[in-house]
């Protein structure tokens, strides 16, 4: 257990150690610093050994790419992870190959999106326990995907519809789920909205046609008709629907530009509603999938937390920003190290994770 929980400590105690208010942008985002970040995380994704409950999953896909060329790749579905496969296969490489190059690619998305944050080793410490430990490490293809979406949201936070709908297309050549985040950016646009919508629904249509059209009824069958559930759904939801529920009754705290504000706000919708949904249906599966795509919403709303309520009001008789903020950022920082230690100690599944080795080291940690 004692490199999950370093990897938590580690931007814990930088989150910590920093100023309860927004702090300056050069303190927390070095390049050195953020460059070392990015290499570690990429290693320990990447060089994991019988990690994470779909490695044997990924194996197989490994030995099925074999053989193949590379235009039966591209037809294939999830093109962006056979490719990568395919690659590794010819470079002499196998598994530990494909999940470098994943590791690289949602460990960049990631610290891209933390580094948009305000407190950025708060937003990273929020990350680990779920985003980096269980998903990236756990299921690979929707790890990319999530690391594509990520960059995507940073794009259309900035006012490029145009880089977020590339990003979520990349994104849904790992996992073909991230074609339901497409029309957030008609949802999110400030500005010719109906151009943008129109031109995003020919983009998503194009990438049903290309990626879901001949799985769809599978992808139905499985994750609707035939009750396939997902173990501790209900938790997931739940955990992401508290910090929607926080910025939506605290919006105007958080201080965002419009488009950010309506990126947010709906994002926020559907994961307060995502609970909802999953008592009234048994397409568990589907949801908890749709609610991995929600997980950024959480480093959003925590990472602005502390400064959004901690602002002082002299009506009330609030005391100094700087102790409130303190005060909130350590309860956040709790919270997340219980989640880590709970799931850790009792979570069904966390056995698949558990040692966490690293390859070609026999030893375990």
């Amino acid at each position: 257990m004692l490199p999950y929980w370093l990897m938590f400590l580690a931007p814990a105690l930088l989150a910590a150690s920093s100023s309860g208010v927004k702090a300056p942008i050069g303190d927390a985002r070095k390049a050195i610093v953020w460059d070392f970040v990015w290499l570690s995380l990429t290693l320990l994704i990447g060089f994991r050994h019988q990690v994470g409950g779909d490695w044997a999953s990924y194996e197989r896909m490994l030995d099925n790419t074999a053989g193949l060329d590379l235009g039966e790749v591209l037809l294939s579905g999830d093109p962006g992870y056979k490719l990568f496969n395919w690659i590794s296969l010819g470079l002499g490489g196998d598994v530990y190959g494909v999940n470098l190059a994943g590791g690289a690619i949602f460990s960049f998305g990631l610290l891209t999106f933390c580094r948009a944050q305000p407190q950025p080793w708060l937003a990273l410490a929020v990350a680990m326990p779920y985003l980096v430990i269980v998903v990236a490490m756990g299921y690979s293809r929707q790890g990319v995907a999530l690391g594509l979406t990520m960059l995507g949201f940073v794009a259309l936070c900035k006012g490029s519809n145009l880089k977020f709908a590339i990003w979520i297309a990349l994104g849904a050549t790992f996992h073909k789920t991230a074609v339901l985040i497409i029309p957030i950016a008609a949802l999110a646009s400030s500005k010719n909205r109906y151009v943008t919508a129109a031109w995003i629904a020919l983009l998503g249509a194009g990438l049903y046609k290309v990626l879901l059209e001949k799985e769809a009824d599978n992808l139905y069958r499985n994750y609707v008709t035939e009750d396939m559930q997902s173990e501790g759904a209900l938790v997931r939801t739940l955990m992401g629907a508290v910090p929607a529920i926080i910025f939506l009754v605290w919006r105007k705290r958080f201080q965002l530009e419009k488009t950010e504000a309506d990126l947010w706000t709906w994002l926020a919708v559907i994961a307060a509603t995502l609970p909802v949904a999953l008592a009234v249906t048994s397409a568990s599966t589907a949801i908890d999938r749709m609610a991995l795509y929600m997980l950024p919403l959480q480093l959003v709303v925590f990472a602005r937390m502390p400064d959004a309520l901690a602002t002082p009001d002299p009506k009330e008789g609030g005391r100094s920003a700087v102790a409130d903020a303190s005060a909130v950022k350590a309860a956040i920082l709790v919270y997340y190290g219980v989640v880590l230690f709970v799931w850790l100690n009792f979570a069904t599944h966390a056995y698949y994770w558990l040692p966490y080795q690293f390859y070609p080291w026999d030893g375990s940690f």
